[in-house]
């Protein structure tokens, strides 16, 4: 069933306001796109609206964590990253405070919304800030574990959610464990390695690639940081090769994490699927993944690239 990350945002967020009455939620004036509104109905004296005010969620949210609370502070990507980076680093890292940023709408698949309100940046932004979690999940199962989990853990957390409706990946058996990324498929020729939405595309590559005689593994890493260091490693060990895919810009993403990786341990050569250093537009989602090359088709394409550079080595 298709579900937007967003929506299993809700439903963790009625389930921890069932189950942990030091759970509190704050939104800058858009519950009904967050899906902050769910917790609300069910708990509306620990609902905080506070407007227009990025910054004054975070910094409200900080208060409220040295008040003993775990606070969820919602808004779309573009402006809980972007407008309250500098509150984000000095008032919720920096001292490592319990603050959860739930933000949704990231990526270019906000669509008609246009260049303005695409977070194509935030991963980046999040994960070279110390002390920092980042979580960006596949799927509507794992984004509700990954949401419930967070609430458990100590310290600032980044969830990356979207607005587009994705097929799950992932039956009610999957069990989110924060840090450690996820084999999907086996295959012994290269790796794919993706995050977020494009976890569904890799799926479908992989697929394609098979029956070209092309046996790629594909690994779902939904933790960004801290990252899975020995699936990565094993991975280039046993396939020699690695693509990577991520709906967000490649600079700073999940593959400059991943090169991060391999360069320090195991070099091998490495194709980047992702936005590549520029703004995005407006139009439809599947339009927009398309003409930016974030498609199934297009990591098709990166791992045969991958496969002849491996067999120049």
């Amino acid at each position: 069933m298709a579900k937007a990350t967003r929506e299993a945002y809700g439903e963790a967020l009625k389930k921890l306001a069932a189950n942990n009455p030091d759970v509190v939620v704050l939104d800058a004036d858009l519950s009904g796109s967050t899906k902050t509104s769910e917790f609300k109905k069910i708990s509306p004296e620990r609902f905080f609206n506070v407007g227009i005010a990025e910054q004054d969620l975070i910094g409200t949210a900080a208060g409220m964590a040295i008040a003993g609370k775990i606070p969820f502070a919602s808004s779309f990507a573009m402006f809980a990253v972007g407008r309250a980076y500098e509150i984000i680093r000095n008032t919720v890292a920096y001292p490592k405070l319990n603050v959860k940023i739930a933000a949704t709408h990231a990526g270019l698949t906000v669509g008609e919304d246009g260049a303005s309100h695409q977070a194509i940046e935030d991963i980046s932004l999040m994960r070279g800030i110390p002390n920092m979690t980042v979580i960006n999940p596949a799927d509507s199962i794992e984004a509700e574990q990954a949401v419930l989990k967070a609430a458990e853990i100590k310290g600032p957390v980044y969830i990356r959610l979207g607005r587009m409706a994705v097929e799950d990946v992932y039956d009610t058996d999957y069990k989110f464990q924060l840090g450690k990324g996820v084999e999907l498929k086996k295959g012994n020729d290269l790796t794919i390695i993706a995050t977020g939405i494009m976890v569904q595309e890799a799926l479908k590559a992989a697929k394609k690639l098979s029956e070209e005689g092309i046996d790629a593994r594909v690994i779902n890493i939904h933790t960004i940081k801290p990252i899975d260091k020995e699936i990565i490693i094993t991975a280039a060990k046993e396939t020699g090769a690695i693509v990577t895919a991520e709906e967000h810009s490649i600079i700073g993403g999940l593959g400059s994490a991943v090169l991060e990786v391999l360069s320090d341990v195991y070099p091998v050569p490495v194709k980047r699927i992702g936005v590549l250093d520029t703004f995005g537009e407006s139009g439809k989602p599947s339009d927009l993944l398309k003409k930016y090359h974030l498609t199934e088709e297009d990591i098709q394409g990166a791992c045969r690239e991958a496969i002849k550079l491996k067999e120049r080595i």
